[in-house]
């Protein structure tokens, strides 16, 4: 039997899944630890993690695969890793971790970044870019290196988090276009790492990782790697993207016009496009998606939302009393009508959000009414207000020429939730995406079409007609108040 296994490594976990290569069909899969792992902000606007906590679950994560299925370590013929993307981990000569983790959601580099686009001129960055600078990985190096000048001094290598986990496996430091370009480090005329970047920043390409192909043999895990995950050495590392191309590929999303969403922490919507179009505001970003090539380009247009899940969250820990589980909270929030009879929730209570420009206004709440919301109202009212959000974002990202045919999810998150709606689901996740990409990179599959054996649709949830008046009208109403807020 070959077995492919894949870890995604979130913000809010690690999750792992073993899978079948010849059925598709997942044979084990555990998530580690069962509850959200812990963001750290030492100060407003920022967010951090250690990277041993991540590598930790891993391996947790492995031993639960392995307490629940019965299977040879040798079987596992190839590893994809799926990660938190824009992270920044830096290591020293000895490959040790010099700092926590500056994270996604962390927005102390929004000036670096704004400062960066001015200097090296808004048109160039767009041309090149096809973003701005922005908060991304290369503007919090910068941060460090201004702040922390010491500890930047003793820097070896920059990583993202799942370069970091790779290193641990395979005592490789290494990273692919679709990671350089998420970093905005990517020059897209030229196809290579964007010097003119790092040479902004006074930072020098040194520090970056070996560049290596999205699907290629990255490393091999070493004998302590496979001493403390209790696999084989020598198992290929064969893959490795940021969640949201993963969460793409997971979904077969790989040809314009279809679109992959997402409603973990953070909300996201990934649209293919074989276009290199941006938005002048760099409100939605592009990225190197992970079957781009030169004869057939493939580009990732990537809208976020930081307060997604992470607002749920909120409310079932701090707001929804003892017991109050995720199901619960969707029944009640089916029973309020839609607009929630008047109370609007503003979803941007986790850092600066790219599609407000980098601005960071909190979350909100308006038209609160002591005499008439309840419970319910608030569990509506902060759904509707992550729905409306992420609709901003599409119309940014339909104004960039990216057009929207298909749509797919995993069935999970908040699409499990009536309000999430006009949407194919799927039973997929990042680890069973990081999985099959394994797959592909380790040659197991001819090509896509053999490594999504498996992947068939559960449902298909279509809109109630007879209630597209009422949801324009909140939408209206809740764009209102957002203009009046920004």
């Amino acid at each position: 039997m070959a077995l492919l296994l894949g870890y995604d490594v979130g913000s809010s976990s690690v999750k792992a899944s073993l899978m079948d290569a010849g059925t598709g069909k997942v044979v084990a899969s555990a998530t580690s630890p069962d509850r959200e792992l812990e963001i750290l902000a030492k100060q407003p606007g920022w967010a951090e993690q250690h990277p041993d906590t991540w590598w930790q679950h891993v391996k947790l994560a492995t031993g639960k695969i392995k307490a629940r299925a019965a299977f040879n370590p040798g079987d596992v013929k190839a590893i994809g890793i799926s990660y938190q993307m824009h992270g920044l981990v830096v290591v020293d000569k000895n490959k040790q971790v010099l700092r926590p983790a500056i994270i996604w959601c962390d927005s102390r580099a929004v000036p670096i970044g704004q400062k960066a686009a001015k200097d090296i001129g808004t048109r160039k960055c767009l041309k090149r870019l096809l973003n701005l600078p922005g908060n991304f990985t290369a503007s919090k190096l910068k941060w460090v290196k201004d702040n922390e000048p010491k500890l930047y001094s003793k820097i070896d290598k920059m990583m993202l988090p799942g370069d970091f986990i790779a290193m641990k496996m395979t005592g490789e430091i290494r990273t692919t276009p679709s990671g350089l370009s998420e970093g905005i480090m990517w020059d897209f005329e030229k196809d290579r790492l964007a010097d003119f970047v790092l040479d902004n920043y006074g930072i020098s390409p040194d520090l970056v990782a070996e560049t290596v192909p999205t699907f290629s043999i990255q490393g091999e895990l070493t004998g302590a790697g496979a001493a403390e995950l209790g696999l084989k050495a020598g198992t290929p590392v064969s893959y490795r993207a940021g969640d949201q191309p993963n969460n793409a590929l997971s979904l077969s999303v790989l040809r314009p016009g279809e679109i992959a969403v997402t409603a973990g922490t953070s909300g996201v919507v990934y649209g293919v496009t074989d276009k290199k179009n941006y938005d002048p505001k760099s409100r939605v970003n592009i990225f190197v998606h992970v079957n781009h090539t030169g004869k057939k380009p493939r580009y990732g247009v990537l809208l976020c939302l930081n307060g997604t899940g992470i607002l749920n969250s909120w409310l079932k820990h701090n707001f929804g009393g003892d017991g109050l589980d995720y199901p619960q909270m969707n029944d009640l929030a089916a029973q309020v009508l839609v607009g929630s009879e008047g109370l609007v929730i503003l979803p941007y209570g986790n850092g600066a959000e790219r599609t407000l420009e980098n601005r960071n206004i909190g979350a909100s709440v308006h038209g609160w009414n002591f005499n008439i919301h309840k419970q319910a109202h608030f569990l509506r009212a902060a759904q509707e207000g992550i729905v409306f959000a992420l609709n901003y974002g599409l119309g940014i990202m339909r104004d960039t020429g990216t057009k929207l045919k298909t749509v797919k999810a995993g069935n999970a998150n908040m699409f499990l939730s009536p309000l999430f709606a006009e949407v194919e689901l799927y039973n997929t996740d990042g680890s069973q995406g990081a999985a099959r990409g394994a797959g592909l990179g380790a040659g197991l599959y001819k090509g896509p079409e053999d490594a999504f054996i498996g992947l068939e649709p559960v449902r298909t949830v279509e809109p109630n007609k007879q209630l597209k008046k009422a949801y324009q009208n909140a939408y209206e109403t809740w764009e209102c108040v957002l203009n009046n807020q920004v």
